[in-house]
């Protein structure tokens, strides 16, 4: 009998260790892949994943994830089509897609307000909406372009038929005010900063500040309802880790820009670190945690739209978008 506890005991000492080992090996390789699609090139509006990434805030939470850039068609097209798990986006694409029955929804602002606004060099004296009669605006086509300009405009009792209205496609900011463009549309965050980098003086006039139902949320993380309802582990899991990520980047601003710039090494390093300084006051700004949204913006936004023909169905805002995804604040 001795002889037999003597035996099995031998065996449990030379198992345990197999089965800590197999345990290990089963934690580090069981992980879910997620594919984010990018609403453009990685800039600094995407560093706070960059950074989860890089902290190993996503392994943490089990999961593998792949940034990639969006090939043809927005962003939320895809998700919607399933050929990524989460999106970058703006309120603009999302509100367009629901009220076309595209299910996608907004997971968090990036960016608590609209930090966009209408660009000129100094000596075009562009200083208020009305100003932008007898000048040339270099833009995408975009019909939500014209509505934009036309509410400024109308508010300062402006013609909008006065503005020479130029399809100026990719073409840089820099390049096009030298070649026949008098304002376009930026956002400062990149561009605006990219302007003082090269000493070059703007007149800046920010639509929020004009046009209070302007200020929605741009850009937006987002998932689809399909996703959502299938995997909501995922995408709270998913969540948590980005907040991590974005919460990092507001108090670590240089360091952050550094890991965007180590997993994207072409971006320009002056231009990226510049704004990122100005982007870690921005992420959160008033708002009472990261990634927060309020249903007032999305139905102030979505009525905007709707009111001047840029949807013709409007939507359900409370539908368009959710928080409970974000982690509670401690």
């Amino acid at each position: 009998m001795k002889n037999r506890l003597s035996i099995l005991l031998v065996l449990l000492l030379l198992v345990m260790p197999l089965a800590g080992c197999q345990s290990s090996e089963s934690a580090t390789t069981d992980t879910t892949e997620v594919t984010v699609i990018l609403d453009w090139v990685p800039n600094t509006n995407h560093t706070g994943m960059y950074v989860a990434q890089d902290k190993g805030f996503y392994e943490a939470e089990g999961l593998n994830v792949k940034i990639i850039q969006p090939s043809e068609g927005g962003a939320s097209s895809l998700i919607a089509a399933g050929q990524g798990d989460i999106g970058i986006s703006y309120q603009e694409e999302i509100t367009i897609a629901r009220s076309k029955g595209i299910p996608v929804v907004g997971l968090a602002a990036i960016i608590q307000h609209n930090t966009s606004g209408f660009a000129s060099p100094k000596d075009r004296n562009i200083l208020t909406p009305k100003d932008f009669e007898g000048k040339t605006y270099g833009g995408w086509g975009s019909p939500a372009e014209t509505a934009v300009i036309k509410a400024m405009m109308d508010k300062y009792d402006a013609d909008i038929n006065k503005v020479n209205m130029l399809n100026i496609g990719d073409t840089d900011y820099f390049t096009s005010i030298k070649t026949g463009t008098d304002f376009a549309w930026i956002y400062w965050g990149w561009t605006g900063i990219e302007s003082e980098l090269k000493n070059i003086d703007l007149n800046f006039i920010p639509v929020r500040d004009e046009y209070p139902a302007l200020d929605f949320y741009t850009p937006v993380i987002i998932a689809s309802e399909s996703k959502i309802a299938a995997e909501p582990l995922l995408i709270e899991k998913f969540m948590r880790a980005t907040t991590r990520g974005y919460e990092y980047a507001i108090q670590n601003p240089e360091e952050s820009a550094e890991i965007l710039l180590k997993a994207i090494p072409e971006l320009d390093r002056e231009l990226v670190l510049a704004s990122q300084a100005y982007l870690s006051k921005e992420y959160q700004s008033d708002a009472p945690r990261w990634g927060e949204m309020k249903l007032s913006v999305w139905k102030d936004y979505a009525d905007f739209m709707f009111n001047n023909s840029l949807i013709e169905k409007n939507i359900e805002p409370e539908k368009a978008y959710t928080n409970k995804f974000l982690p509670e604040q401690e």
